[in-house]
């Protein structure tokens, strides 16, 4: 770096050394809400690292982020509005200290979650790559998520595609409240080569040494030679959050690191000895603290957000469905799992944006319903490895980057080893970046009890999922809306929970042709009746039928609903009906306790069109796991017979 270079990245370390300062300040002031994570110490790295960066590159953050997207370009006002909760900030308001963003900026976010940034970071590298216009991505993170499943899952993902990352290590020598050394067997850097990936250790207090020593990684990655794990030895000069006592390190010898390896100190310094005058330093430094001062009146006098505008954000809009197209009564008689993989390869056809990804999906997945389509779309249909948190980040990541991805989690039971990635990240990220993104992506998955699949294969989840502001939870029943609401889930611009029934897949139907749509969050009527609701979807809709015929026998009028989309609720037509029947059974697959079916009970209760002329009952499995024992399964989930001796009940009343 020359001399000018070198004031200029002492005028970028100096902004967000005094920008944290004052932050410090307004936080102990309580101008600024919630949690606060600053980086003093650590400017060099921010700086020095996306000296060589693009607008169009990307980076992902962590709780203590400030620095990086001030480095990446975000104005100083904009974040410090942020941070003080106002309209006027970076994302109106809704992300603050922990999860400021911009994507216009290629700052797709801090991170509340420690490492929850790498895994979305390599998707947006994959994006980047099939892209090939030489953009990268730089994933930021502290020494603590070296532990993390997710940073593993995501270097091996990296390395094994051979993705433009760099994975850039801020070792400040703290995990949050325990010393780096007390953490790991190795050194950090010895764990790239696990990856068969170059590592690179530098100085992170010395801008010359972090810019000029990553300069050849930026050209290595651009070049397409895969990623590279990069570790910056700094320092922490405040607590793990601000307010934090620290009383776990020793004040001498904090002190006397601190005043050692400043960054700000050292580069004053140099510029003094390259000849740089003080006039120009000074005018540097007046600068700075205007722009500061500045940042602050600016978010003081910005305007809260208004209360009326609680609920934005949430989903992105949801796309008019063509209800002029239904489906061809003379469309091929088929099985439901060939229906949805004809959904999959024309969705893959009708978009380039679109691409398929998952464990084993290339070679047609545990059911073999993908199988044929990586011949058919090179390149678009790609396996994996058993990394669920990686699937669901690349998902995220290439969402985030316009692309329109498909991931499949294999068994909806193994939502535990990657929930991370769906509660905090994809249903809060467009939330959190005050709309300035959309996450256009689906996750295909199965479930089903009646195979004796036991109590790690048989889960009904979908109250968990639906229970997420920012998820859409699609459970189809019938060939004709899994193919419709399947291409509907692909083309909506919000993350879908797609959950098919496994039992369902050779349940043979007519495939209702390529541009029939099913509307998400509407239900169907599948039988009018006038004496009593069913309520029900998946699987259950299709026992609901079964016990609606044989009630219609005793004569009893049962009208079925099935719901199609558990999130959105379609609570319009569910209340239209029960206020003629006046009498209602919800039927689902999932154990009964604290379900889907409690819901729809408490919002037909509170709903008082009418007083009751029955109690609403709920059918379901019992409370305990899916036995394994056949005859014990078959005791605990629960069948059309239930649902008639429900139906008898409420009817007896």
């Amino acid at each position: 770096m020359n001399g000018e270079e070198v004031l200029h990245a002492y005028e970028k370390m100096l902004l967000i050394r005094l920008m944290e300062e004052r932050i410090s300040v307004l936080y102990k002031g309580d101008t600024i809400p919630g949690f606060v994570h600053t980086s003093i110490g650590q400017e060099a790295c921010a700086v020095g690292a996306l000296t060589h960066a693009r607008v169009s590159d990307v980076i992902t953050s962590t709780h203590r982020g400030h620095g990086h997207v001030l480095a990446k370009g975000l104005e100083p006002d904009r974040m410090m509005a942020e941070l003080m909760g106002k309209a006027t900030g970076a994302n109106n308001g809704r992300g603050g200290s922990m999860h400021v963003a911009d994507p216009r900026l290629g700052i797709f976010g801090a991170n509340g979650i420690v490492g929850a940034g790498l895994p979305i970071a390599v998707g947006a590298a994959f994006a980047a790559k099939e892209r090939g216009d030489g953009d990268l991505v730089i994933a930021f993170f502290g020494d603590g998520a070296i532990a993390t499943g997710a940073f593993h899952e995501a270097m091996n993902l990296a390395a094994l595609w051979k993705l433009p990352i760099i994975f850039l290590c801020e070792n400040n020598g703290f995990s949050e409240f325990s010393a780096t050394a007390d953490q790991h067997p190795v050194p950090i850097s010895a764990r790239a080569a696990g990856y068969g990936m170059v590592s690179i250790t530098l100085p992170g207090n010395d801008i010359e040494a972090v810019s000029d020593g990553i300069a050849p990684v930026f050209e290595q990655v651009r070049a397409g030679n895969g990623p590279v794990f990069v570790e910056v030895e700094t320092i922490r000069v405040h607590g793990h959050y601000e307010g934090d006592p620290q009383v776990y390190r020793d004040k001498e010898e904090m002190a006397r690191d601190v005043h050692a390896a400043d960054p700000l100190t050292l580069t004053r310094g140099r510029l003094v000895e390259r000849g740089i005058s003080s006039d120009a330093i000074e005018a540097v430094e007046k600068r700075v603290k205007a722009v500061v001062d500045n940042a602050e009146q600016f978010a003081r006098a910005s305007p809260q957000p208004e209360r009326s505008t609680v609920m934005d954000y949430i989903y992105s809009p949801r796309r008019i469905v063509d209800s002029r197209v239904v489906a061809d009564p003379d469309g091929a008689v088929i099985s439901q799992s060939k229906i949805i993989k004809q959904a999959l390869d024309d969705a893959l056809a009708a978009d380039p944006d679109v691409f398929l990804a998952g464990i084993d999906v290339a070679g047609g997945n545990v059911f073999g319903l993908t199988r044929g389509l990586a011949a058919r779309y090179p390149g678009r249909v790609l396996d994996t490895p058993i990394s669920e948190s990686a699937i669901m980040g690349l998902a995220i990541g290439a969402a985030m980057a316009g692309r329109r991805p498909v991931v499949e989690l294999m068994y909806l039971d193994f939502l535990g080893v990657c929930l991370d990635q769906l509660m905090n990240q994809a249903a809060k990220l467009r939330f959190m970046t005050g709309g300035a993104v959309s996450l256009p992506l689906v996750v295909r998955t199965q479930f089903g009890s009646g195979r004796s699949s036991g109590g790690q294969h048989s889960q009904s989840l979908e109250a968990l999922l639906a229970h997420i502001p920012g998820l859409t939870v699609v459970m189809p029943s019938s060939g004709a809306d899994a193919y419709g609401l399947l291409r509907a889930a692909i083309e909506d611009d919000n993350p879908v929970m797609f959950i098919e029934h496994r039992l369902l897949y050779e349940k043979k139907s007519a495939i209702p042709g390529e541009g029939f749509r099913v509307p998400i969050g509407k239900a169907a009527v599948t039988r009018p009746g006038k004496d009593v609701t069913i309520v029900s979807w998946s699987r259950m809709a299709m026992h609901a039928l079964a016990a609606a015929e044989e009630l219609a026998a005793e004569g009893i009028d049962a009208e079925v609903i099935d719901l199609r989309t558990i999130a959105p609720l379609d609570r319009e037509t569910i209340l239209e009906s029960f206020q003629r029947t006046n009498r209602m059974v919800i039927a689902q697959e999932a154990v009964l306790d604290f379900g889907v079916g409690a819901e729809i009970a408490a919002m037909a209760v509170d709903s008082g069109f009418w007083s009751l002329d029955a109690p609403i009952v709920r059918v379901g499995a019992r409370y305990s796991p899916a036995p394994y024992a056949p005859v014990l399964e078959r005791e605990w989930e629960a069948g059309p017979e239930d649902i008639v001796a429900a139906v008898r009940r409420v009817m007896s009343c």
